[in-house]
């Protein structure tokens, strides 16, 4: 149902969902209290709180999740941006964004990779197996070995995979931590590796001394 300020109710309770989250971030709330006095609050609050969420969504991601139109989608980013409340980074074609000062550049590079559907379940695969080989990877996941192979490239060369010896996540802790902190927008495997973190975070702890 479509409300006279032309917000159907579906979107409302979304961008309501979302920016509860948002309006606990201080940097929102300090550096754009105009949002409030232009009606604006609930739409910017909602994709800080999305992003809290969802770090590293892109453009069309953002705009699709919370049901907003391109422009608004644009005015609302580049106004949180201004605000310094997000941080915007070219990851290939995409735009991607987080919230400001949270994550260095391995992370951003991470957050990429994870929101891509193969590479996501490469690295997963790898901190639940690190002895995966690339036929077992291809098998897990479904896919073809040229596949594992073509992003097991990508994966190093942005610095978050190791070919040296077999396949080997690099900075797996980092890597599991925000698998684990954002496991929700991930995906059921995500959240399977989640429910069984601490096993995994000793592992890799004791593995590195």
């Amino acid at each position: 149902m479509t409300k006279p300020d032309g917000v159907d109710d579906e979107k409302r309770a979304t961008l309501r969902r979302f920016a509860a989250l948002g309006a606990a971030s201080p940097l929102v709330g300090r550096a754009d209290t105009a949002a409030a006095e232009t009606g604006e609050s609930d739409a910017r609050d909602a994709i800080a709180g999305y992003l809290s969420t969802t770090p590293g969504a892109h453009f069309s991601k953002i705009r699709d999740d919370l049901q907003l139109g391109t422009g608004e989608t644009q005015h609302h980013l580049r106004r949180l941006e201004d605000a310094g409340a997000i941080e915007r980074y070219r990851d290939g074609d995409y735009k991607r964004y987080v919230t400001a000062g949270r994550f260095d550049e391995f992370e951003k590079r991470a957050l990429g990779y994870l929101r891509r559907e193969t590479p996501r379940g490469m690295l997963i695969e790898l901190l639940l197996t690190p002895s995966a080989t690339a036929a077992d990877l291809a098998d897990a996941l479904e896919v073809s070995a040229p596949t594992v192979s073509k992003y097991a490239g990508e994966l190093e060369e942005a610095g978050l995979l190791s070919r040296a010896d077999g396949y080997a996540v690099e900075r797996p802790e980092t890597v599991l931590v925000l698998v684990v902190r954002h496991a929700d927008s991930f995906g059921d495997r995500a959240r399977t590796l989640a429910r069984n973190a601490d096993g995994y975070l000793s592992y890799h702890g004791s593995s590195s001394g």
